[in-house]
């Protein structure tokens, strides 16, 4: 059972995510439809004789294998560009989140609190905890509140970084001298983990992103701590 969960993706954490996971499965019913009649096709023709008087030509076979394929990608492509739309655009974020990628952890920033900024390091792994996962959470973790739109500004001070966090169907690439951003909005209340899924060096694999998804009035409470 554990081996095939790593085959799967991640619970949903975010709308964005239900969509890319519907998206998903959308495009693999399609691609077995596909497998299933090209199988079909194969066995026919393997226990096919291979002598017919008829099979000098086929127009309507040959109309039939070029409009086919156009309208599977058409079933494909419009559900895609729509997902990529909803992915890029970004609506009245609620909260400004700013990651700044180094060799090798992440800087945060709260632009809309002036004294909110902190480093993010990996646990060691003599320090963890037994509730802790291991090269996964960090000592900082991010506090951000669910159910509100969340814009994340994301670039870095040496190498190439890319901010990742699976739950929420986010991965954003961190590049010097370059601001990226995405949306998202995360639905329920937990902890999500992440990684820079980008190569930026010998510890590329150790910088693990640790989101914390409280309740509004939680992180106020943790902005009010924070600010003291």
């Amino acid at each position: 059972m554990a081996t095939w969960l790593t085959l799967t993706l991640q619970d949903s954490a975010s709308p964005i995510m239900e969509q890319l996971i519907f998206f998903h499965d959308h495009a693999l019913m399609i691609m077995l439809m596909i497998l299933t009649t090209v199988l079909y096709t194969m066995i026919s023709i393997i226990q096919n004789k291979q002598t017919s008087r008829f099979i000098l030509e086929g127009q309507m076979i040959e109309t039939i294998w070029t409009i086919a394929p156009a309208i599977i990608l058409v079933f494909i492509a419009m559900p895609s560009l729509r997902l990529l739309y909803l992915m890029d655009e970004i609506h009245n974020p609620a909260l400004t989140l700013k990651a700044v990628g180094h060799q090798w952890y992440w800087s945060y920033e709260y632009s809309d609190f002036t004294k909110i900024e902190f480093d993010s390091y990996m646990v060691q792994q003599d320090d963890q905890n037994l509730d802790t996962f291991r090269l996964l959470d960090t000592d900082n973790r991010i506090v951000l509140p669910m159910s509100s739109p969340i814009r994340m500004i994301v670039t870095a001070a040496d190498v190439l970084h890319a901010w990742t966090v699976p739950g929420l169907g986010v991965k954003t690439d961190a590049t010097p001298g370059r601001l990226n951003q995405v949306s998202f909005s995360i639905n329920r209340p937990g902890i999500l983990y992440g990684q820079c899924s980008e190569i930026c060096g010998a510890n590329h694999s150790f910088m693990p992103i640790a989101i914390e998804s409280v309740s509004t009035n939680q992180f106020i409470n943790w902005v009010s701590k924070m600010s003291e």
